[in-house]
């Protein structure tokens, strides 16, 4: 579905099936999605590292400078593709009106 293994950039067309992913917008749903979950977990981890085992602050700088951009990429990736399979099986599109 996406375009490389690290990139969270839609391919044109899916390689197995053929499906055109045109119809596909996940908009920034999937970002604020997880900037919500990213901060939950990072704060949450950072404050437990911190106030129970008092990890310094170059192994914070280290452990979450690295560990936030992998969660990052994993869960934009994850809540990505299933917006994109929740707006094919809903047939979602943009919005009409019956009103002339």
């Amino acid at each position: 579905m996406f375009s490389g293994p690290f990139t969270v950039s839609i391919a044109p067309s899916c390689s197995l099936c053929g499906l055109d992913y045109t119809f596909a917008e996940a908009g920034d749903g999937p970002a604020i999605f997880a900037i919500f979950i990213l901060g939950v977990l990072v704060l949450g981890g950072a404050l437990i590292a911190e106030f129970k085992y008092g990890v310094p602050g170059w192994a914070h700088f280290v452990l979450w400078g690295v560990l936030t951009p992998v969660l990052a990429v994993l869960l934009l990736r994850g809540l990505k593709s299933k917006l994109i399979a929740l707006q094919w099986q809903h047939n979602a599109g943009e919005g009409r009106s019956d009103r002339s």
